[in-house]
């Protein structure tokens, strides 16, 4: 099948990092993508990856001294869970899941996938991605997943925060939000913008994960080429997050970075971004391994 024009495949020979995670770290967010002649993608689909397996997803997993995943269903494969599944199972406990449900879904089918290890939805709101969200499905969807304790995961850009906050505030489970809500960078971190969204994130049950900063980066510079110091305009907002808000802050690599559109990053380069944002052996600790723990695996040890 043909791939969207211009895609860009993932990094095939991630550099070892400098910085090494800690002992259980776990990756919060990263998809897989079919492999297509397995799992097809979604006729529905905005867009047509590149495969990135299971099998690649744990080699790299392992490269990066990473203990478990969190794969999040990907939208070219719409609400048909397949692939992402298969993933978890194999990865034997080390993997939990997030998947894209429909409103009709019933209290059995839910209770099965909370069986094969999902704790969550995923509600899609940036618009090049997919059609209009429609509330009253998402408002359903999330009174149904509540007794199983799972959360809601959301991704929405910044620009659409005030008009989507309110919504977000009364869905009945915690949220966890993508990549800091996608905030513009070239905008002050301490300005009225970001400030809005860490506003949000104390007044509801917010975790965040402080993800992606090669898809938020304006001026870079981009992890490649040995690059240590990579997406400096970045690092102030993440920073600022993980110093406020410590114990709901998370971290993923989001391998396979669908749809960027510049470069594609070293991945293990994106770790040595870590100390950068989360600068005490304390946050770090809570931020890869015990804040995610508790979120994925309560009452379980790293």
């Amino acid at each position: 099948m043909t791939k969207t024009p211009g895609w860009l495949d993932w990094y095939a020979h991630p550099s070892t990092p400098d910085f090494e995670l800690p002992h259980g770290t776990v990756d919060a967010h990263c998809h897989v993508f079919g492999p297509e002649k397995e799992f097809p993608f979604a006729p529905e689909r905005k867009y047509t990856p590149c495969d990135a397996s299971k099998d690649q997803l744990f080699a790299l997993r392992d490269h990066l001294g990473i203990a478990r995943t969190v794969i999040v269903q990907a939208t070219c494969h719409g609400a048909d869970n397949s692939a992402m599944l298969d993933a978890v199972r194999a990865a034997g406990g080390r993997a939990r899941g997030i998947a894209t449900v429909r409103p009709g879904s019933t209290e059995v089918e839910l209770r099965e996938l909370d069986a094969q290890g999902v704790r969550g939805v995923r509600f899609n709101f940036v618009k090049r991605l997919v059609d209009a969200s429609p509330r009253e499905d998402l408002s359903t969807i999330a009174k149904k997943i509540a007794p199983l304790g799972w959360h809601v995961v959301l991704y929405f850009e910044a620009a659409d925060l005030p008009e989507l906050e309110d919504f977000f505030g009364e869905l009945p489970t915690p949220l966890v939000i993508d990549h800091m809500g996608r905030p513009d960078v070239t905008k002050p971190a301490d300005g009225p913008e970001f400030a809005r969204f860490l506003e949000f994130v104390d007044r509801n049950d917010v975790w965040v994960k402080v993800s992606c900063p090669e898809r938020l980066t304006v001026t870079g510079p981009p992890a490649l080429d040995g690059e240590r110091h990579a997406y400096t305009d970045v690092v102030p907002f993440a920073r600022r997050v993980v110093t406020e808000f410590p114990d709901r802050v998370l971290w993923g690599t989001d391998w396979p970075h669908p749809n960027l559109k510049n470069h594609m990053p070293d991945d293990g380069l994106l770790v040595d971004y870590v100390p950068r944002i989360a600068e005490t052996t304390e946050q770090r600790r809570k931020l890869l391994v015990d804040n995610p723990m508790r979120l994925y695996w309560p009452g379980e040890t790293a």
